[in-house]
C-alpha cells in the first residue's frame, strides 16, 4: 500500500495528483539533504550510542507505595517580572493533558525520541563524570526537565539514577505525570514534579542543578533569550544545557508542519509556528552571550513509515545541542578585582616612588 501511495505517478484524476504530492513529499523527506542544504558550520555528530536504555536504577531509600502526589507549585511566582510562558501554547497543550503516554497517540514522536535524547543526555554527562555506577550511570546527577509534560523524558531519567525534578507551567500535564509515575515505585524518590514556569522555580533553586534539559520545548517559549538566561541561573557552573528544537528553513516548514501537520498528521495540526522556529546559529549567538560554550550540535531525522529517529549530519529541521555553562565568570570578576587591587598597589608604589625622588 505503501509503495502504491509513494511511487504511483500522476493521474488525470483528483486522488493520483493527490498521491503523487504526497510521494514527492514523503521521498524527500528521506533524501540525502547533506547535498541538498549543506550549510557550513554544522557540527557533525558524535559517536553517540542510540542504543534503547535497559539499564534501571534500584528503588530509593525511604520509598512509600504508589500513591498519586498532588501537584507541587512554586510559592514565588510574583517576584519574577519577565515571563517565558506564551499564554497561547498552554492552550494548544491543555486539550492534550491525558494524551502523553498514549504510543501510538499524538505523541508518538516524543516516545520515540527518546531513543535519541536520552543516550544523548546520558553519554554527555558521563564524559564530564570521574564516577560511573553501574545500573544507575546518572547517578550523583540533579537534572531539571524544563516543559516535562507527562514525564516522557523524566522517566527514563530517573531510571538511569539521576534526581529528577520535571516542571511544566501546566497542572494537568503535572497530574498526568504522578499518575504515571505511581506505576513505577522505583521513581517514588527520584523523579519529582512541580507545577510552575522555570522562571518561578529559578527564584528557589538557583545554581542547584547539574543539568537542565528543555526538549522540544524553545520553539513554544514566550521569549528564547530570557529563557536561556534563567535556564543558566538554575545551574551549576560546568553545568550541561540540552535542547532539542526545530530549525527555521523552508525544509523545516515543509515537513514539520505541511507534512507532519497538515498532511500525515502525526502531531495536532496548529502545534507549531514555523515564525518560532531557531537556527542554530542564533540559538548559538544567545548561549554564548549568557555564559555557555555550545559543545555539539546534531542533526535529527525522523522518519514516519517506522516512526523512528536518527542522527542525521544535517541540521536542517530538527537538532539537538548540548551547552555547557562557563566556570570562569567568578573566576574573571575575581580576576579583575584582584587586579585592580595590584593595579592600585603598583600606582602608589610608583607614587611614593616618584615621592622619594622628589625629596
Amino acid at each position: 500500500m505503501w509503495r502504491r501511495l509513494l511511487y504511483t505517478p500522476g493521474r488525470s484524476s483528483q486522488s493520483g495528483r493527490e498521491f503523487g504530492v504526497l510521494g514527492r513529499v514523503l521521498r524527500a523527506a528521506f533524501c540525502d539533504w547533506n547535498a541538498v542544504l549543506a550549510r557550513p558550520g554544522f557540527r557533525t555528530p558524535t559517536a553517540t550510542s542510540v542504543q534503547p536504555c535497559t539499564a534501571g536504577g534500584a528503588a530509593a531509600p525511604g520509598t512509600s507505595g504508589s500513591g498519586v502526589q498532588a501537584p507541587h507549585s512554586c510559592r514565588h511566582a510574583s517576584r519574577t517580572s519577565k515571563t517565558t510562558v506564551k499564554p497561547g501554547e498552554l492552550k494548544k497543550f491543555q486539550a492534550l493533558s491525558q494524551k502523553w503516554w498514549d504510543g501510538n497517540g499524538e505523541f508518538a514522536a516524543l516516545h520515540a525520541l527518546n531513543d535519541l535524547r536520552v543516550p544523548f543526555i546520558r553519554d554527555a554527562l558521563l564524559t564530564y563524570s570521574e564516577k560511573q555506577q553501574l545500573g544507575c550511570p546518572l547517578h550523583g546527577f540533579r537534572i531539571l526537565d524544563v516543559g516535562c509534560g507527562g514525564g516522557l523524558l523524566s522517566e527514563p531519567l530517573g531510571r538511569l539514577g539521576a534526581m529528577v525534578t520535571g516542571i511544566d507551567p501546566l497542572k494537568d500535564n503535572i497530574t498526568t505525570a504522578e499518575m504515571h509515575k505511581s506505576f513505577d515505585p522505583a521513581l517514588q524518590e527520584q523523579v519529582q514534579y512541580t507545577a510552575c514556569s522555570l522562571e518561578e522555580m529559578a527564584v528557589e533553586a538557583t545554581g542547584m542543578f547539574d543539568a537542565v534539559v528543555a526538549s522540544e520545548v524553545v520553539e513554544h517559549v514566550g521569549d528564547v533569550e530570557t529563557f536561556i538566561r534563567y535556564a543558566a541561573q538554575m545551574l551549576k557552573p560546568g553545568g550541561s544545557l540540552f535542547l532539542t528544537t526545530i530549525n527555521k528553513t523552508f525544509l523545516s516548514y515543509v515537513l514539520a508542519i505541511v507534512t507532519a501537520e497538515k498532511i500525515l498528521r502525526i502531531v495536532p495540526n496548529g502545534t507549531h509556528e514555523w515564525e518560532r522556529f531557531i537556527n542554530p546559529d542564533e540559538l548559538e549567538r544567545l548561549l554564548v552571550s549568557c555564559g555557555f560554550t555550545v559543545e555539539t550540535i546534531n542533526g535529527m531525522l525522523y522518519n514516519p513509515l517506522f516512526g523512528s529517529w536518527s542522527w542525521s549530519s544535517n541540521a536542517g529541521v530538527n537538532y539537538a545541542l548540548h551547552a555547557v555553562k562557563n566556570k570562569i565568570e567568578e573566576q574573571s570578576d575575581f580576576t579583575s578585582e584582584t587586579g585592580d587591587r595590584c593595579d592600585n598597589g603598583i600606582n602608589q608604589s610608583e607614587s611614593s616612588a616618584s615621592s622619594t625622588v622628589t625629596l
